[in-house]
């Protein structure tokens, strides 16, 4: 059930003179400038070209002095913006998110029992690696339905929590971190790759957080970044788990933790010319104003599609619940009575045909919901998208779906 405020908001939408988007099915003429609405790899900054890029790193070893400072301006470029404690290390990891999430569980999980909250296909995914890869048999596995979120009022904290600060697949995010107890015996392990850059995070709540450069900035995939308080930290120095960990994964050196990863070494060589592109954006975004600008931006994005949502009648929020509403993977769902008759294959073939739409005007690209949550839409509203262009695709979304009915003959 949704909330009471969602319910009003959606009445007094309904009340409202009926919008362009309800009674223009003509095709539209303006388009987006950019394209570019995909949940990952995201779209690029504003204004961004190959020209932005610094050369002087390309083709030397990521070993010289030059560019180990072109990566330890990443981390501390990073930490800065994202307001990390000044005690928490900040790393370079292969594997882009990941990779970083899966060298935490590797590295850290197996000294006290695990809970592990599910609610979107990679928090699925990282049950998986704690149950069949690491095959722990203290574990807790909290699971529900895609649009819920589990009670985060449930956890004494004395083991450890792994979760998503945001389902990426499910457009669910935790409100806050209010949740977790500033006094836990355990570790909150938190992969926040489409969080980071775009949401308010209490870094203190969190022992461990990763992401990667690929989301809310719009960098290049295959670098992660992780994120430990000296807690975690502390396990990593007195905790040696009972599994291999190959080298790709190991963060530790001489039996305590390797400080060189934290401070421009990398575990494996890195892209240069990824660490240019990762630099770029981080500049550009201390010239707009830092992370307060990067949250407005996405937040604008979200509120745009929020009164298109409010006064739709074949379209809704995926999250059932405003206040978990994420402003970067905006999930929706198909809600039209129409639709009711009709089957899940039915529903598909039509969401399927508005992607296909939508990419052959040049109007929206990569917006489908992802294969294993119910039929609709998925658009990413991370801050290098413009609210412009948020604003230009919604005509083309009711075009598209219309268009589809008309050509199903529903």
């Amino acid at each position: 059930m949704k909330n009471n405020l969602y319910q009003s908001e959606r009445v007094i939408a309904s009340q409202q003179a009926i919008t362009f988007y309800e009674v223009n099915m003509t095709r539209p003429l303006v388009k987006p400038i950019r394209p570019e609405f995909s949940s990952g790899p995201c779209a690029k900054r504003p204004g961004w070209s190959l020209d932005v890029l610094q050369q002087s790193s390309l083709g030397r070893s990521h070993r010289h002095k030059d560019c180990k400072n072109k990566l330890k301006k990443v981390i501390e470029l990073s930490k800065s913006i994202l307001n990390i404690p000044d005690d928490y290390l900040v790393g370079i990891v292969p594997g882009s998110d990941t990779g970083a999430i899966e060298i935490a569980m590797w590295n850290l999980l197996g000294a006290k029992p695990v809970t592990m909250l599910v609610w979107d296909s990679f928090g699925a995914d990282w049950a998986k690696d704690i149950e069949l890869q690491l095959k722990l048999k203290d574990i807790d596995i909290i699971k529900v339905d895609y649009g819920k979120l589990p009670n985060l009022n449930s956890f004494d904290f004395k083991g450890d929590i792994v979760f998503n600060w945001n389902g990426t697949t499910a457009g669910v995010r935790v409100p806050n971190g209010d949740w977790i107890k500033n006094s836990r015996d355990g570790l909150t392990i938190c992969d926040a790759t489409s969080a980071a850059f775009a949401m308010d995070i209490d870094w203190s709540k969190l022992d461990v957080g990763t992401f990667s450069w690929q989301k809310s900035l719009g960098g290049e995939a295959g670098h992660g970044m992780i994120i430990l308080s000296p807690k975690a930290v502390d396990r990593i120095n007195t905790y040696s788990p009972n599994w291999p960990i190959p080298k790709l994964f190991q963060l530790k050196k001489n039996n305590e933790i390797n400080l060189d990863i934290f401070s421009g070494s990398t575990i494996n060589t890195p892209s240069m010319i990824c660490v240019e592109d990762f630099l770029d954006v981080l500049n550009w975004t201390k010239e707009i104003g830092g992370l307060e600008e990067l949250i407005r931006r996405s937040k604008d994005n979200l509120n745009i599609i929020k009164d298109w949502v409010f006064s739709s009648t074949w379209v809704d929020f995926l999250c059932e619940d405003l206040n978990n509403l994420s402003n970067t993977s905006i999930c929706l769902k198909l809600i039209d009575p129409k639709l009711i008759s009709q089957s899940l294959e039915t529903k598909n073939i039509i969401e399927k045909n508005i992607i296909k739409l939508l990419e052959e005007n040049n109007v929206a690209f990569d917006i489908g919901s992802y294969r294993s949550a119910p039929p609709g839409l998925r658009i990413w509203g991370g801050p290098t998208v413009e609210n412009d262009d948020i604003k230009k695709l919604l005509p083309w979304l009711d075009w598209a779906y219309h268009k589809s009915l008309s050509d199903l003959d529903i």
